[in-house]
């Protein structure tokens, strides 16, 4: 595990950087007073943005199956971690919906792996109350605080789709340019989902919503199925109806980019009948990054990104200074990036937990019965432990190249600021925040840690002292 070295900053002499405007949608938050022009930082508490839903990550394809496999009390310890209240604080677990007839890991076995009969026949739904091993993980968010839950399927059964398999794209049956010889499989399918839904209530876990696609743009060998942004809306108009009778909202696309995504957005909105029951728009961050905002009032989420961590290996560094991609820093300002410009209301990491080179928070090492930290993960919890669901973003506007910032308020008043530090040299600024705030510091010495000298309450304001290449995570009270 990374250990914290103790804090030594030294005060540094103001630096004077002067450069172009934050892109717009950067932040602000609320002040005591009268809007300040008078500090180089200036929130603009009147300038709402929008409405934070909250932070989470991804439990599918069994990964957390590795964590169960660990002793006691690593596991706890984990998990703790993972989902706690004073560690990650996740809002949202986005559970993994099952389509393959096995369940060897690095697959999700189907709660109806084999063909009832046909579209018409009668279910014969599975359910063994372990979901690979979702349940369990789900119970044990559950116990820690996480209150929101939602399933994901990446395929239908392969006996639903147009190429009779759980991989390799193919569509559904039944929808417009997607025929079958077995039938019409749509409402069967929207029934499946509602099903999977259902079995999880049994366990005492209550989903949110249901998505019924992943990546649907994506040709991918494993579990995968194919819609054009049509054939989205065309579902989202038949299982929208049927969620929602049963208690579940819908969400879609899950573009595996953000500007590719558009198209799957504007598809639903032209669509009344998929417009009017869906509950939140999503995409990924892949083929194109989140940093423009979608045109829509419904919430928006950004769920899923994680970089490659093939090249690099296990990478727990912050700032390797070799422009590795899975350093903490580079997640720091992709989730910046999302709230600040790309405005989304919940942000979900790829996954919690995962093994050997991956880009994961934690690594679980199953045979060394053991597990590690990322400062993937600090990066992560700086924004999901203090911003809490609810929260309001704010304009703020400032003119220092190389700093990032965006700020909230929190339903019980408190303040949150966060300020990316992307320059190689400390950045001495002030921000109009009279009351006294609690800075925390992540950076190569620092793992979200407390800090006194960074944040100093002088005539109103705050004096700041920036380390270099940080994320400085300012908190105040109502």
């Amino acid at each position: 595990m990374r250990r914290a070295l103790s804090v030594v900053l030294a005060t540094t002499a103001a630096t004077c950087l002067v450069g172009a405007a934050l892109a717009p949608g950067a932040v602000g938050q609320v002040s005591d007073g009268p809007e300040r022009s008078t500090t180089a930082i200036d929130l603009q508490p009147r300038d709402e943005r929008q409405t934070v839903e909250g932070f989470g990550f991804s439990s599918a394809f069994q990964r957390a199956t590795l964590l169960y496999q660990i002793s006691e009390p690593q596991r706890s310890e984990a998990l703790d971690l993972l989902l706690g209240r004073d560690g990650a604080a996740p809002d949202i677990l986005r559970i993994g919906i099952g389509g393959q007839s096995n369940d060897t890991y690095d697959v999700m076995l189907s709660i109806q792996p084999e063909d009832p009969g046909g579209p018409d026949a009668e279910p014969e739904y599975q359910w063994d109350g372990w979901d690979n091993g979702s349940v369990w993980f789900a119970q044990e968010a559950k116990a820690r605080g996480v209150d929101r839950f939602y399933g994901n399927a990446w395929t239908a059964p392969a006996y639903m789709k147009t190429n009779g398999s759980a991989v390799r794209g193919g569509a559904l049956c039944g929808l417009s340019n997607a025929t079958c010889a077995s039938g019409d499989w749509t409402e069967a399918y929207a029934n499946y989902l509602v099903a999977w839904a259902d079995l999880y209530a049994q366990e005492g876990i209550d989903i949110e919503s249901l998505a019924f696609t992943n990546e649907p743009d994506w040709n991918a060998s494993y579990e995968s199925m194919l819609f054009t942004p049509a054939q989205a809306a065309e579902f989202t108009g038949i299982v929208g109806p049927i969620a929602k009778r049963a208690g579940y909202g819908v969400v879609c696309c899950d573009s595996f980019g953000w500007e590719q995504g558009k198209p799957y957005l504007e598809a639903l909105m032209a669509d009344r009948d998929a417009w009017r029951y869906l509950d939140a728009y999503s995409a990924h961050s892949y083929a194109s990054p989140s940093v423009t905002p979608a045109d829509t009032d419904k919430p928006v989420w950004m769920s899923e990104w994680a970089t490659s961590a093939s090249a690099a290996g296990w990478n727990e560094n912050w700032d390797g200074g070799q422009g590795v991609s899975t350093d903490g820093i580079v997640m720091a300002e992709h989730m910046q990036d999302s709230l600040a410009q790309a405005g989304v209301t919940a942000y979900l990491w790829w996954l919690g937990v995962s093994q050997g080179a991956s880009a994961s928070l934690i690594q679980a090492d199953v045979a060394g019965d053991t597990y590690r930290v990322s400062s993937r993960y600090y990066a992560f919890s700086a924004f999901s432990r203090y911003i809490d669901a609810g929260a309001v973003r704010f304009d703020v506007e400032h003119e220092t190249d190389g700093l990032k910032v965006s700020a909230y308020r929190n339903p019980d008043g408190s303040r949150v600021v966060q300020l990316l530090n992307l320059n190689q040299a400390p950045v001495s600024t002030d921000i109009d925040l009279p009351r006294p705030v609690t800075a925390y510091l992540t950076d190569n010495d620092h793992d979200l840690e407390q800090v006194d000298t960074i944040a100093t309450p002088v005539r109103g304001s705050t004096e700041l002292e920036l380390p270099a290449r940080s994320l400085v995570t300012l908190v105040s009270e109502r």
